[in-house]
């Protein structure tokens, strides 16, 4: 009897170091890839289950009265105020929970959304990153992107800056999310969405529950319904239905293309590459691209692109691979 015993507690350390290695600033796609390689065990799902559940309870702990008092005793206190200027980093939040007791996550907990209730979050080129947020919601930020957070009493504010973010956030009917891209604002209760600025044009996805959108080129708010898909341009907006799965895809480190024209599935493997992939003169950008690739692996998509669509890739001196009709 002591093997499964002894497996549930291999799972349950496994779960606490990928919930740690998950909340760090910077979090590759590789380990995205690794993660959900291993999460495909029933019994390490169950485990992971565990222990973001054991997070979520020391999140509630630090809201208690108690808990926000000693937090504002321990900021007030020497060490808390020379570090005051240095970014918090998550280290650790899930030892907290399992070693300390729920007071000392509770600390830990109020010392990081401390830090996200007025922080910029940002990655570089082929990073993802995982912020939790100081009401429970959460922000994942894809691959070179930026957001500021800026909390009030009244309003939860996220100005996505640059790029592409993934969105899932705590109900509070008093506090509306709002999330500023450019010349839009989403703004939600209790939903999960996904916004992307790409040049003069913001999509919006909505995962799940409702969220309204406005901008200044629209006459009116829209209203949108989980599974839709809204681009907003200078010109309006317009909506449509969308496969969630696929353009969601890129949380779990993959890029989804179906049908998509070989110039957008380029620019999209490209977001993810710090030595893109070009296409030469005389290729027809529109063909259609189909398949599922890992971000940032430039080998597959260009191997997958020669072979379906009859190009010939040529490496170039600048480290860019061009593909040639």
């Amino acid at each position: 009897m002591t093997g499964p015993i002894r497996t549930a507690k291999t799972a349950e350390l496994e779960a606490a170091a990928w919930h740690g290695r998950l909340g760090q600033p910077r979090v590759t796609t590789q380990t995205i890839e690794d993660f959900f390689t291993w999460r495909e065990k029933p019994e390490n799902a169950d485990a992971y289950r565990r222990v973001e559940r054991a997070w979520k309870q020391a999140g509630a702990a630090a809201s208690s009265p108690a808990i926000q008092a000693a937090l504002d005793d321990a900021m007030a206190s020497g060490p808390a105020r020379r570090s005051a200027g240095r970014r918090w980093a998550p280290l650790g939040p899930v030892a907290g929970v399992l070693a300390a007791g729920v007071l000392a996550a509770a600390l830990i907990y109020g010392g990081w959304t401390w830090s996200a209730a007025r922080g910029t979050y940002e990655t570089g080129v082929g990073e993802q990153q995982l912020v939790q947020l100081a009401d429970g919601s959460s922000v994942r930020l894809d691959t070179d992107s930026r957001v500021r957070v800026r909390f009030t009493d009244g309003r939860r504010l996220i100005e996505l800056e640059r790029g592409q973010a993934m969105f899932t956030v705590a109900p509070n009917p008093t506090r509306p999310f709002v999330v500023q891209a450019g010349g839009a604002a989403v703004t939600a209760l209790g939903t999960v969405f996904d916004v992307r600025r790409d040049g003069g044009e913001v999509r919006v996805v909505l995962v799940s529950g409702v969220v309204q959108v406005e901008g200044a080129s629209l006459a009116t708010p829209t209203r949108m319904q989980a599974g839709q898909e809204t681009r907003v341009t200078p010109r309006g907006a317009l909506s449509r239905p969308v496969d969630v799965a696929a353009a969601s895809s890129w949380t779990e480190g993959r890029l989804t293309f179906i049908d998509a024209p070989l110039g957008d599935a380029v620019a999209e493997v490209n977001r993810y590459l710090s030595r893109p992939v070009v296409l030469g003169d005389g290729v027809d950008a529109g063909m259609a691209v189909n398949g599922v690739f890992r971000a940032g692996d430039r080998e597959a998509f260009v191997a997958a692109a020669s072979g379906a669509l009859g190009l010939k890739p040529a490496n170039q001196s600048d480290g860019t691979v061009r593909l040639d009709g």
